[in-house]
C-alpha cells in the first residue's frame, strides 16, 4: 500500500467514482464538467454549468506557514487555489467569461481567527479584480462561512462555480482523435500576470506533500494539522522545516513558499486561445486530481494517448520525491509534475497555440500525441523510462 493511502486518501478516487456512477453524466459524457441543458431560462441554445471544489489540505500548510511566520498573505493564496481549481476545470469546457463563483467556509473558531477569514474573503476579491482587467468576469456572490469546530480541525476552503454558456461554444471532448497532438501547458514559473515565480505544486496531492516533506516536529507541536487515527510512521516523515531555503532557478526560495504557490490560472491564455482558435480546439484536459493519468478518464474510444515530451519536473516535485521515496508511477499519478494543462489539437494548429501562450510568458510545447489502438492505453515517458496506464 502506498503512503498516500495509509493516509487515508486516493488519487485516483475510486470510491467517489463508485458512489456517484448512477448519477446522470450530463449531455456530453467526456466533457471535463458535467453539463446540463439550460434550465435556468430554457434556450436550446445553451446550456448550464456548476462545479464545486476547493483548496484541500493545502490550507493545512498554510495554517502551519502562518502559525510559524505569522504571515497572513498566505491565505490569500488559499483563496485563489480554491477558485482556480473551479475555474481551470470549467475552462475545459470552453468556459472562460461572465462566471459566478459562490465560498463555503468551514472553520474551528478556536484555531482559526477572524483575521484569517478576513485576508481569505481579501484574497477572493483581489484575485476577482485581477481577472476582470484581464478579460475574464467572475462575479462574486458571497457564500457560507460556518463555525464548525466539531468537523474541522483548522479550515476548509471551497466554492462553486457556475455558467451560463452558448452549445456552440464547447469543448466536449468527442473531437479528440488518433492523429491528434498535445500542447502542454506549464504551472511553473512565472506569467505575465503573476508576481512571483510559481512552483507548479497547484493544488493536489498536497497531503502526501506535507507529511513526506516536512519534520516530524510538526506533529508534536501542531496535533491539530493531522487525522489522530494515522498510523505514526506516516506522519510528517520528512527532513525540512517550513521556512528551511533551498536554490531554484529562480533564485533562494523556502519550501513553505513552494509549497504553497497559488494554484495558477490558465484563464488569460484560455480565453484568447478559444477566441480566436475555438475550431483548432478538440479537447482540454486539467491534470488536476490524478495528476498526468487525468486524460483517461476523458479521452473517448480506444486511443493510445502517448505523452513523450512532458516538461522536466520542477524543483517541488523533485524535492518530494527525494523526500518520500516514490517511484515514478506514483509521483505521475498523483501529481501534475509541471504540465497542468493539456490542450488537443492538429499538428498544424500547435504552433499558434503555442505562441499565445509564450506571449503571457508560459512556457507551452506539443508534449504528445494521440494514436489509434485497440483499447484505451497511456503511455508516459517519465525520467526513470516509459510508464503504461
Amino acid at each position: 500500500m502506498s503512503l498516500y493511502s495509509k493516509r487515508g486518501v486516493s488519487a485516483q478516487k475510486e470510491e467517489v467514482h463508485a458512489a456517484t456512477q448512477s448519477l446522470e453524466k450530463g449531455l456530453y459524457p467526456n466533457a471535463f464538467c458535467k453539463i446540463f441543458p439550460d434550465v435556468l431560462c430554457g434556450d436550446e441554445a445553451w446550456v448550464n454549468v456548476m462545479h464545486a471544489d476547493g483548496a484541500g489540505t493545502k490550507s493545512i500548510l498554510a495554517y502551519l506557514y502562518w502559525k510559524e511566520t505569522g504571515d497572513l498573505s498566505v491565505w490569500k493564496g488559499i483563496a485563489q487555489d480554491a477558485i482556480v481549481m473551479n475555474l481551470d476545470d470549467l475552462l475545459c469546457t470552453g468556459i472562460y467569461d461572465n462566471l459566478l463563483f459562490s465560498s463555503t467556509i468551514d472553520r474551528n473558531k478556536k484555531v482559526i481567527p477572524a483575521e484569517v477569514l478576513q485576508a481569505i474573503i481579501e484574497g477572493s476579491r483581489e484575485f476577482f479584480e485581477k481577472m476582470e482587467q484581464l478579460g475574464v468576469k467572475i462575479t462574486y456572490m458571497g457564500g457560507e462561512t460556518a463555525d464548525v469546530g466539531d468537523v474541522v480541525r483548522t479550515i476548509a476552503v471551497n466554492g462553486t462555480m457556475t455558467a451560463r454558456w452558448p452549445k456552440a461554444k464547447l469543448i466536449t471532448n468527442e473531437l479528440i482523435q488518433p492523429g491528434d497532438v498535445i500542447v502542454g501547458l506549464a504551472g511553473f514559473g512565472q506569467t505575465s500576470y503573476e508576481t512571483e515565480y510559481n512552483s507548479g505544486i497547484a493544488s493536489n496531492g498536497l497531503t502526501s506533500a506535507r507529511h513526506d516533506i516536512l519534520h516530524k516536529t510538526y506533529a508534536a507541536r501542531f496535533p491539530e494539522s493531522f487525522d489522530s487515527s494515522l498510523q505514526e510512521e506516516v506522519v510528517y516523515i520528512g527532513p525540512h522545516k517550513i521556512t528551511d531555503e533551498i536554490t531554484t532557478g529562480y533564485g533562494p526560495q523556502q519550501i513553505g513558499r513552494l509549497l504553497l504557490s497559488p494554484t495558477r490560472t490558465f484563464a488569460p491564455v484560455m480565453k484568447n486561445i478559444l477566441e480566436n482558435h475555438f475550431e483548432s480546439i478538440h479537447g482540454l484536459i486539467h491534470c488536476s486530481g490524478g495528476g498526468q493519468t487525468k486524460c483517461l478518464k476523458y479521452v473517448p474510444g480506444n486511443v493510445r494517448i502517448i505523452k513523450n515530451n512532458l516538461f522536466e519536473p520542477p524543483v517541488i516535485f523533485k524535492l518530494i520525491q527525494q523526500a518520500s521515496g516514490a517511484d515514478d508511477r506514483e509521483m505521475y499519478q498523483v501529481f501534475n509534475m509541471g504540465t497542468r494543462m493539456e490542450i488537443y489539437t492538429t499538428e498544424k494548429d500547435a504552433d499558434k497555440i503555442i505562441r499565445i501562450a509564450k506571449s503571457f510568458g508560459m512556457e507551452a510545447r506539443v508534449t504528445g500525441r494521440v494514436e489509434g489502438a485497440s483499447k484505451k492505453e497511456l503511455l508516459i515517458t517519465a525520467p526513470s523510462g516509459d510508464l503504461v496506464f
